[in-house]
């Protein structure tokens, strides 16, 4: 999760004389440290890190032209510094013939520099804009490289992507590499700590899709170092077993599917299998690089699967009475890792998340659903397995639709929206300038009501401990009143009938109490919406508000946390003449209307945490652990992490 600017509200600026004295001219980099969202999607965690993915993908693509098979990563002591070493070739070094300046400076300082426009060095690679390491270079405080190659160790350093020197020969040396240091600049990013465990993630999956590379990663964090090493020769079959067993996924047939053809310019590799599982899981990559959006690749191999199992439905005369089976209903329990190397792939904006190419939609389908249909040809007892699941989808799926217009007509509204009666909704109808509270408790949606501003801001109490709906079919959900009040309020619809072009509001709010009761249901609807308003969650309209747990009294000055750290910060800051002042709030029902107004609901002063999925597989394993069946896993969870109580909020 990422928090998010305060919405700003209020008139126009009144705007002057605008002449061409008003133009601005960014030299250099300094476009990049002005906008940097434009470059690395933002400057909360994701972007952070999103710097080392940079660096790293540039020693990928030594690996992908052949000319090293190993990386290492360290991070250091203080946890805010990064040095990626490759041995591939080497950055040049010497003058570029039009700029007469090194190479490596040409690279590290100018955007859109570098030797992959062209297939001339690098056949297939993931930085492909010439903008990476330069933009790394820019949003950071300090930055060295250190380059071997032509017998010799060159190094140059750099202050927030200026050169402070030129680059200097150091030392004779044996070998070729590039070693590129660099600690983020804590005037653009909000934190600056990296998470050891979250570059280890990406790591294991870069050595999954890119079979055979060895990385290694040293953490200096931890007392005494620890190293980690990731190889992993058997590629994306072996990623598909660790997807599946990290998501407690049952599969439905032995063995795995597995194609790959490199022709034409273009590698695919597809690893798929069904599951007992209700979602479909794809995880697709393009020369490396993760595509969370997905993209023509992903298009074709829905395409491929659907069109294999059909004709396979068609060829031996499968029918299924009182039911049509769907696209959905084909894919449904599908675990998938799609990998597409491509000469020139064509991403959606820097941070590489969707692929644009066309043609590839049609590589990729002709290669997946000719061989999946031969492959459930040859494997009859497999694909029975495969067909009898996917009728149990149709079916389920029909019930759900059954089930949620049996729920509408039930309401007797007579109204068309169906909104619940104590929905206290805004006067604005514009879906983009409205918002949505959902509040725990009338008490606490009694004080929301009177603190929200009406005119945008909309708010739904709910009645305590939302059901857990984890482990329960969605006609079972449907039946219960508070997520039947919940989806209507909404109004995209449920599960397969979800559509977001009905969502009534921009943003979703879970405001709930700061405490563990609190924190039980925001994770008992956050479970909901993962598992069956998915697409509310990926289109990030969804997000967690922050109320403060204190009120701090200083003399005559009042400032509010949200949690201990925090007041501890405001009373260790306290004069030491001063009388001080600590409530706690129990819950929201004991701040009055203008208290929660001033620091939960002004969008000028409160804090959201915006709800995204960074990894499918940590999210689905980290409900299914929360809220699954088995409570062996609670229950290890709760005694690895006991140690860190120091206090129980019970």
């Amino acid at each position: 999760m990422s928090t998010t600017a305060p919405r700003k509200t209020g008139s126009a600026k009144k705007i002057g004389k605008y002449t061409g004295a008003d133009i601005e001219v960014l030299e250099g980099l300094e476009a990049v440290r002005r906008r940097p969202s434009m470059y690395i999607g933002g400057v909360d965690n994701k972007g952070l890190h999103h710097l080392i993915w940079e660096i790293v993908d540039n020693s990928v693509d030594e690996f992908l032209g052949g000319h090293t098979d190993r990386i290492d990563i360290t991070l250091h002591k203080d946890g805010q510094s990064i040095t990626v070493r490759d041995y591939g070739r080497g950055i040049p070094v010497d003058q570029h013939p039009k700029l007469k300046r090194s190479a490596l400076e040409v690279i590290l300082t100018t955007l859109h520099a570098g030797g992959k426009f062209s297939d001339k060095n690098y056949a297939r690679s993931g930085g492909l804009h010439g903008v990476g390491s330069s933009v790394v270079n820019a949003l950071s405080s300090q930055m060295t490289a250190v380059v071997h190659r032509d017998g010799n160790e060159w190094t140059q350093e750099y202050e927030k992507g200026l050169p402070t020197g030129p680059v200097k020969k150091v030392k004779p040396f044996r070998g070729n590499g590039t070693t590129i240091t660099f600690r983020p600049d804590k005037k653009i990013f909000k934190k600056t700590h990296f998470s050891a465990d979250l570059i280890r993630q990406h790591l294991e999956d870069i050595a999954y899709i890119h079979a055979g590379l060895k990385i290694k990663f040293v953490d200096e964090t931890v007392k005494g170092g620890q190293i980690d090493e990731y190889v992993q020769p058997e590629g994306i079959k072996a990623y598909l077993e660790k997807v599946m067993k990290d998501g407690k996924k049952r599969p439905v047939h032995e063995p795995v599917f597995y194609v790959e053809r490199d022709e034409a310019g273009v590698k695919v590799e597809v690893a798929l299998r069904w599951t007992e599982s209700t979602d479909e899981q794809v995880r697709s990559y393009v020369n490396g690089i993760r595509t969370h959006a997905g993209g023509t690749h992903e298009s074709g191999l829905r395409s491929g699967v659907a069109k294999a199992v059909r004709n396979f439905m068609d060829v031996h005369d499968v029918k299924v009475k009182g039911v049509s089976i769907g696209n959905e209903d084909v894919r449904e329990g599908l675990a998938c890792i799609l990998s597409v190397f491509h000469g020139d792939p064509m991403f959606q904006g820097q941070t590489k998340e969707k692929l644009n190419n066309p043609e590839v939609s049609a590589v990729v389908d002709g290669l997946v659903r000719p061989n999946l249909e031969t492959w459930l040809n040859n494997n009859k007892s497999v694909a029975d397995a495969i067909i009898g699941r996917i009728i149990i989808a149709a079916r389920a799926r029909a019930a759900s639709r059954a089930a949620q217009q049996d729920v509408r007509r039930k309401s007797g509204t007579g109204k068309k929206t169906n909104l619940p009666g104590k929905l206290l909704d805004c006067r604005n109808k514009s879906r983009d300038e409205c918002e949505l509270f959902i509040v725990e408790g009338d008490s606490a949606g009694g004080t929301a009501a009177m603190g929200r501003d009406g005119n945008y801001q909309a708010v739904l109490p709910l009645r305590g401990k939302i059901l857990n709906t984890e482990t329960l079919a969605l006609p079972k959900i449907l039946q219960n009143a508070e997520i039947k009040d919940l989806v209507d309020a909404i109004g995209t619809g449920v599960g397969p009938s979800f559509d977001i072009s009905g969502l009534r509001y921009d943003r979703i709010i879970l405001l709930m109490d700061a405490d563990s009761d609190g924190y039980h249901i925001s994770t008992l609807l956050l479970t909901f919406f993962f598992r069956h308003m998915k697409e509310l969650v990926t289109a990030r309209k969804l997000y967690i508000a922050q109320p403060p747990l204190y009120k701090i009294t200083i003399g005559n000055k009042v400032e509010y946390a949200r949690d201990d750290a925090i007041k501890e910060e405001i009373l260790e800051a306290a004069p030491a003449n001063r009388k001080v002042e600590v409530q706690r709030f129990k819950g929201l029902g004991e701040m009055d209307a203008e208290q929660l107004r001033e620091t939960t609901l002004d969008p000028k002063n409160r804090i959201l945490l915006q709800v995204d999925v960074e990894s499918q597989v940590e999210a689905d394993a980290t409900f299914a652990q929360l809220l699954g069946k088995d409570a062996s896993e609670r229950y290890r969870i709760i005694m690895d992490e006991a140690t860190l109580a120091d206090d129980l909020d019970l």
